[in-house]
């Protein structure tokens, strides 16, 4: 992966650009995608198979968005399934660390919401549809911790890791790029805008180029060895911070700056004396891009991507709600968790009780609200272990310089594009990976 960077990073532009000019290349793209890490998976040695597992899981979470915009693969919600499946590969090979077990009992807590579902829900509708929905994302991620837990990868794996998720990545920014190439003639207005998001939801879109932008950024400062991968890295950040900028959905853009900070804040921490120098100076050059960027934004979008983080409309005037109405839909789905404390309202129903009580058909984009109120307090426990567990592991294995951001990103995510891709749930379980020395230990012959 090291060695062929350049190529596949080249391969990865030509993918995003031929899946534009013909959709139906974005099926052959899948298949061949699932039946590549299948076979490598298959035939990797024992030691190795762990690792092309959670490098398949990568691709196919960053694959996740442009295969959704292309009506790729067999369902929507296929990159889900694809990722659990796998993950349960690696739980058949590997079993799970004893320490992950309260993983286990979160699976267990959604099961009873399930039931209350099937008692209550509307007959009209398709029950299997509306739970599976709303479960692909959550038992996605509690497998995929399952698995990930205390896992050992190297630096060197690391890296490919990264870059497993971000070649696909590649491939949705230069479909978007090919979609609308002069956003200038788009940006019209201060609203989430889906011509500048390749047609797509501005909000998923922002959040996977807002990851782009990050995983950039780390190959910048803590992959990349030469000058040209320098280069090209920081020129990558540049179009991935813009083209997230300009989706005008800012959840992925602040949450990429959060994640960005973390982990330079931690990396800078863990370098001696003289690397902190060399260090402050990649900050100085990337700070000056980040200015740069920005400042191409407001003039590509003719100043509205200025009013849209000043929360203002198209004329200037302050919006009153700088949510966009999710403030009152959190209220909401919380006072349904009052009403139904123990067991919830049923997976997948909060969104209709909302409709039948006022006629709106608006989901919050929370997966905090929604998992208490669809859960009740099974899912306030459930929720618990999500954010607790990770941050007792951290206490014991602090070889995860991306940790944090990880983390952040898992829970930042969640609170404005709820789970519905992928990318959250299997970001969480990166950030319960053990990183080991790349350095072999010394075998010392002993002498008789």
């Amino acid at each position: 992966m090291q060695n062929n960077y350049l190529k596949l990073l080249g391969l990865h532009v030509l993918i995003g650009i031929f899946i534009y000019f013909s959709r139906s290349l974005g099926n052959l793209y899948f298949y061949g995608v699932v039946l590549y890490f299948f076979n490598r998976i298959i035939s990797a040695k024992p030691h190795l198979k762990s690792f092309e597992i959670v490098s398949a899981c990568a691709y196919i979470m960053g694959a996740e968005v442009i295969l959704r915009m292309t009506n790729s693969g067999p369902f929507y919600e296929a990159s889900k399934y694809i990722v659990i499946l796998f993950s349960v590969f690696g739980l058949f090979y590997n079993g799970f660390n004893k320490k992950a077990i309260p993983y286990l009992l979160y699976l267990f807590l959604l099961i009873p919401s399930i039931y209350v579902s099937l008692y209550l829900i509307d007959v009209g509708q398709n029950i299997r549809k509306a739970i599976a929905f709303n479960l692909g994302g959550p038992v996605s991620l509690g497998i995929a911790a399952l698995f990930c837990f205390g896992l050992q990868v190297t630096k060197k794996q690391l890296e490919s890791i990264i870059n497993f998720m971000l070649l696909p990545l590649v491939s949705t920014l230069a479909y978007v790029i090919m979609y609308n190439p002069d956003v200038s003639a788009v940006a019209t207005g201060t609203s989430s805008n889906f011509a500048a998001s390749g047609g797509f939801g501005p909000n998923q879109m922002s959040t996977v180029l807002g990851l782009g932008f990050f995983l950039m950024t780390v190959r910048f400062f803590y992959f990349s060895q030469t000058k040209l991968l320098r280069y090209l890295d920081l020129a990558f950040v540049l179009l991935f911070a813009f083209r997230a900028i300009v989706t005008f959905s800012r959840g992925g853009v602040f949450t990429a700056i959060i994640m960005i900070v973390a982990f330079i804040f931690i990396l800078y921490k863990t370098m001696d004396k003289s690397k902190k120098n060399k260090m402050l100076l990649s900050i100085a050059v990337f700070s000056v891009m980040g200015v740069a960027t920005w400042a191409l934004s407001a003039i590509q979008t003719n100043g509205m991507i200025e009013k849209r983080y000043a929360n203002q409309n198209a004329m200037g005037h302050e919006k009153s709600d700088v949510t966009t109405g999710r403030g009152d839909l959190f209220l909401a789905e919380f006072e349904e968790f009052i009403a139904n404390p123990f067991l919830g309202v049923g997976v997948g129903r909060v969104k209709d009780l909302r409709f039948q009580k006022t006629g709106i058909h608006a989901a919050s984009h929370n997966e905090m609200s929604r998992i208490i109120s669809e859960h009740g307090l099974l899912g306030l426990l459930a929720l618990s272990i999500l954010l607790l567990v990770p941050l007792f592991f951290r206490l014991q294995n602090r070889s995860n310089v991306l940790f944090f951001s990880f983390y952040l990103f898992w829970l930042l995510t969640i609170n404005h594009s709820a789970m519905r891709i992928v990318a959250p749930a299997f970001i969480y379980a990166l950030s319960l990976l053990h990183i080991k020395d790349d350095t072999p230990s010394l075998h010392r012959q002993q002498i008789n």
